[in-house]
């Protein structure tokens, strides 16, 4: 049975318009104490990782993006339906057109007393590590 929360669905907006303003004192502020990313290979990390986790991500892929097509709620469980992406940039390195990536993707953020306790994508990173493997090589 789906039911609309919209304080939950609001709060996991707003996690995802602070991603696509990299803007990491509001993802901060939006994290629970006990907040926990988890990656798509399953990695977990705590919300003490976090503001620095993002602060490189953004360094890496400088604009990175976030799009939303649906938006399904349980309770406190809000999944986000769409795609992700930007322009991998390596450590010293000039942002390229070519280093350009983008996937479907979806999010399911817990949100509880009005802050993201856990953020977990689930998407397909290889369009990204295949850029990082042609900036290696």
């Amino acid at each position: 049975m789906r039911t609309k929360n919209v304080a939950a669905t609001e709060i996991a907006q707003r996690f995802v318009e602070a991603i696509n303003a990299h803007d990491t004192d509001g993802l901060t502020k939006l994290m629970s104490s006990n907040h926990v990313f988890v990656d798509s290979l399953g990695n977990r990390f705590p919300a003490s990782a976090m503001r620095s986790g993002w602060q490189e991500y953004f360094t890496m892929v400088p604009d990175y993006w976030i799009k939303i097509d649906q938006i399904v709620s349980e309770g406190n469980a809000i999944i986000l339906f769409g795609s992700a992406g930007g322009t991998f940039v390596p450590k010293g390195g000039t942002m390229k057109p070519e280093n350009k990536w983008e996937t479907p993707a979806v999010w399911r953020a817990l949100v509880k007393d009005g802050r993201v306790a856990e953020w977990r994508v689930y998407c397909d990173n290889e369009p990204i590590r295949e850029k990082m493997r042609a900036a290696a090589a």
